[in-house]
């Protein structure tokens, strides 16, 4: 299935459209301070990195994701996206919601119910095209749907509505989402 997503002409038009790609740090972008990352210095297509502070993912109090060995997915414009090894979600908690939604730099992606909670909480990848394949059955979540927090810290959901990145104190933008900010 990767190569005949990576072969589907509206793909590689989308990969085309972007024209930020973390090679240099737009006018607009605000400068990082110590112990900051700019948005606008992550590269496009995006960079997968090892992320080992404690991720937290709960439901009214309830554990449902939990990890020191996340992995975050950094693109030019978003916020990461943090991503859990399966074996660190509490998979009997999640339903497959039978919607589905494509990355042009990842993949298809499957969304999940929460039971007993909201709708739309979290995704995964299981088809992926072969630079991402590292991330494949590895679950995100929402964090304006969840209390997710990395090392304590209440992550902030990325504006938008769709987007799924993770705003902590570290991050600088603007970001994706934000007025005027989408399509760079």
């Amino acid at each position: 299935m990767s190569e005949f997503l990576q072969a589907d002409r509206n793909v590689l038009r989308a990969r085309r459209q972007w024209h930020y790609r973390g090679e240099q740090r737009p006018d607009f972008a605000l400068n990082p301070g110590p112990d900051e990352e700019s948005v606008w210095d992550y590269p496009r297509p995006p960079r997968i990195s090892a992320d080992r502070r404690r991720v937290e993912v709960r439901h009214e109090g309830e554990l449902v994701a939990s990890t020191s060995r996340a992995v975050r997915v950094l693109e030019t414009a978003s916020p990461p996206t943090f991503y859990i090894t399966p074996e660190d979600v509490r998979q009997e908690r999640l339903i497959e919601s039978g919607r589905r939604s494509m990355c042009e730099w990842k993949g298809v992606a499957i969304d999940f119910d929460l039971k007993g909670g909201p709708d739309s909480v979290a995704w995964c990848y299981r088809q992926v095209f072969p630079e991402f394949a590292s991330l494949a059955g590895w679950f995100a979540f929402y964090p304006a749907r969840l209390d997710c927090r990395l090392d304590g810290e209440r992550v902030r959901p990325q504006p938008g509505g769709y987007y799924g990145g993770w705003l902590t104190n570290e991050i600088v933008g603007p970001v994706k989402g934000e007025p005027g900010c989408d399509g760079l």
